[in-house]
């Protein structure tokens, strides 16, 4: 019985997790997306923004985080070859990654890890390249969007990391621009997006 409980320790302790303090942060991903607009007129039209966006895509992350707290700015862009929307969106939420090697590869950072996180962002997409300086008159769609990713990888060495990563969002989407107005539910929708993402990972750790 003492062993059988002893084993049950084991198995239930948690792999163990990174003990960053602080750190900056910067990713350059690309993959796939999947989109589905699924309440409003603007859904039942087929034109949500994900939903009619391309599906393969490329972009770059930046952020902070302090513990489990993060900050986030993300640009993503979605491509056919011949067609190209983007979208960009700040969050705000907590992540936490696991390390899974043993003791000698975690100290080193090159063991295996997973990771999962939660946030809460506010986007802006263009049906088409952005022309810098962004203005509105280029913004086609706007939302507020609560989102939960895993991801798994491994540590290359102290600052690099490469990983598998799968966020999953929902949002309050209204289109912009063509006389839409924020009292206008004809043009407010919602959506769910899934997307899967190859990601390079750097790590800058000041504490």
């Amino acid at each position: 019985m003492g062993r059988f409980a002893l084993v049950l320790v084991v198995v239930a302790t948690p792999a163990a997790a990174a003990a960053d303090t602080f750190k900056l942060f910067g990713e350059v991903q690309a993959g796939g997306l999947y989109g589905k607009g699924t309440t409003g007129a603007v859904a039942d039209a087929g034109s949500a923004f994900f939903a009619q966006s391309p599906h393969a895509m490329y972009g770059a992350e930046i952020g902070a985080e302090l513990l489990i707290f993060d900050a986030w700015i993300q640009h993503h862009q979605y491509t056919d070859g011949s067609r190209l929307t983007t979208w960009t969106q700040f969050g705000l939420g907590i992540h936490h990654t696991f390390d899974t090697g043993d003791a000698a590869q975690i100290k080193a950072r090159t063991g295996g890890y997973f990771e999962v996180g939660g946030g809460l962002w506010f986007g802006v997409g263009t049906g088409q390249q952005v022309m810098p300086p962004l203005d509105n008159a280029q913004i086609s769609d706007k939302a507020v969007l609560l989102e939960g990713r895993l991801g798994i990888g491994t540590h290359l060495n102290s600052v690099f990391d490469i990983g598998l990563q799968v966020p999953v969002s929902y949002g309050f989407f209204f289109k912009t621009g063509n006389g839409a107005g924020a009292n206008d539910t004809s043009t407010q929708y919602r959506g769910v997006q899934v997307e899967g993402l190859i990601a390079l990972r750097a790590n800058l750790r000041l504490l």
